[in-house]
């Protein structure tokens, strides 16, 4: 049975960026996840924003780690080799009464440091032409910025693999026991021993709680639906949001992305089953409905895909980030829903704080925090491109016509550590078949590259998780 000093249960952006934290430190960690990839959850399917910190209420976990994880982000993406697009944030009132509550979120903003602007009507439609005829005025968090939450995921993942830390996939934790001084977690792919677990796991949190203490809080996970509009479109610059409330959270907004497709979304309904990723006809006449509010003229007719993305909603208005009690060494990581993303960075570090009071950690020198930057064809000046095909002629056979990405790129993107192991996860490393065709021209030239790489048919290769497969027979004419 491998023994670890911590065992990480859920590879979204909470345990990834802890795992690649602690990777710095003298520990044997383990990272075990359900999933047949990383960030399979939450992380690949919300917003993307890295929220600033001016929405949660005072004296909050949420209001302190936004901050703090926030300002982490430009150097974090910048040693990972990481897209950070600084796009700011605007919150457009309509009406005196939403200007009074922006009145609110800038004293906030004052209080925690973060800096704004004011734009009166004027202002907001010289750089916003399609701002709602509703709209009377602006207020602009202009260091907000998106991030690409998967890349940022399996980079810190990635990033930790080389450091020593171990990744189990197809793990779901089925038990876990108290032994000794420590913990033993039963799944499908092994029993692991470990002193301390960090349960991480999003939308099931709570029934991974449950194996060990009775819960105080329960599990009420949301689903959130949004279209993609092709990356000719851009009718936003900025991120616009409506004007907070309790009823509607952050509301729908108009996100332009790292990749410059937007993102119009999202809704917020409750489910009845967590692993309900399905698109709605009511949920996405929710989006379309509520973007009127504050945009105009935004072409819901180029959306060139929908998709939805399940919060992590619990009964808690916060984080529940601690160890259990009658649990010791296990800390929960719970109701990480926004601003999760932006606060993960400084989630990391509370947890790392906590552990710090019961076991000693001691710096590993020959960590690297950094990784090595993906070859990207699209992003080469003519010289380096020329250069990188001399050296490797996979780099000139282009596979993805939309996104530009060569076989050489998808052939990196499965060997290396937490490599992709299905269409989806080159999908998400890459791009190919996330751009205006859909998959229509590369999708089988992938199946054919992942089938050679990875050794097995191509009846053999998944789309995404177990059952999965793509082929279901041969067929010859």
């Amino acid at each position: 049975m491998p023994k670890y000093d911590v065992v990480i249960i859920g590879a979204g952006i909470t345990g990834a960026m802890l795992s690649w934290k602690l990777s710095q430190y003298q520990l044997r960690t383990a990272i075990i996840e359900k999933e047949n990839d990383v960030a399979e959850g939450a992380t690949m399917a919300n917003s993307a924003v890295i929220h600033v910190g001016y929405d949660p209420e005072e004296g909050t976990l949420k209001g302190e780690l936004n901050v703090k994880g926030a300002l982490q982000y430009p150097s974090i993406c910048e040693k990972l080799h990481c897209a950070f697009r600084q796009t700011g944030a605007w919150i457009a009132a309509c009406g005196a009464e939403e200007e009074a509550h922006l009145d609110l979120l800038a004293a906030r903003a004052d209080k925690r440091n973060i800096p704004y602007r004011w734009r009166s009507r004027e202002e907001a439609l010289a750089e916003e032409p399609n701002l709602s005829d509703q709209v009377t005025r602006v207020l602009d968090f202009y260091t907000t910025g998106v991030i690409y939450p998967w890349e940022v995921a399996e980079a810190c993942i990635e990033s930790a693999i080389g450091n020593g830390t171990e990744l189990y996939l197809n793990a779901p934790c089925q038990h876990i026991e108290r032994i000794g001084g420590g913990w033993r977690i039963d799944t499908p792919a092994g029993s692991f021993e470990t002193a301390y677990v960090i349960n991480a796991a999003g939308v099931h949190a709570e029934d991974i709680h449950a194996m060990v203490a009775e819960s105080k809080w329960h599990s009420t996970p949301r689903k959130g639906e949004y279209y993609v509009l092709d990356d000719d479109t851009q009718p936003v610059k900025h991120i616009i949001f409506p004007v907070p409330s309790k009823e509607k959270g952050k509301g729908v907004l108009a996100i332009p992305t790292v990749h410059c497709d937007t993102l119009i979304g999202p809704n917020s309904d409750y489910l009845e089953d967590p692993d309900d990723v399905g698109t709605t006809d009511d949920g996405l006449a929710y989006v379309r409905n509520n973007i009127a509010k504050t945009l105009k003229n935004i072409p819901l007719n180029r959306s060139i895909r929908t998709f939805a993305g399940n919060r992590p909603t619990t009964t808690s208005p916060d984080f529940i980030i601690e160890e259990v009690e009658g649990a010791p060494h296990f800390i929960d990581a719970a109701s990480i829903e926004s601003p999760g993303i932006a606060s993960s960075p400084a989630i990391a570090d509370y947890i790392i704080e906590i552990l710090s009071r019961s076991m000693k950690l001691e710096r590993n020198e020959n960590a690297d925090m950094s990784r090595k930057k993906p070859p990207i064809i699209a992003e080469m000046t003519p010289e380096e491109r020329q250069a990188q095909i001399a050296a490797d002629p996979a780099f000139a056979k282009i596979i993805c016509r939309c996104n530009q990405i060569s076989e050489g790129e998808i052939v990196a993107c499965i060997r290396k550590p937490c490599g992709a192991r299905s269409v989806k996860g080159i999908r998400k490393r890459l791009g190919p078949g996330m751009g205006r065709c859909q998959g229509g021209f590369c999708e089988p030239k992938v199946v054919q590259i992942l089938a050679r790489e990875l050794g097995i048919s191509p009846l053999e290769v998944l789309y995404d998780g177990t059952g999965s497969n793509i082929l279901q027979s041969e067929n010859r004419i």
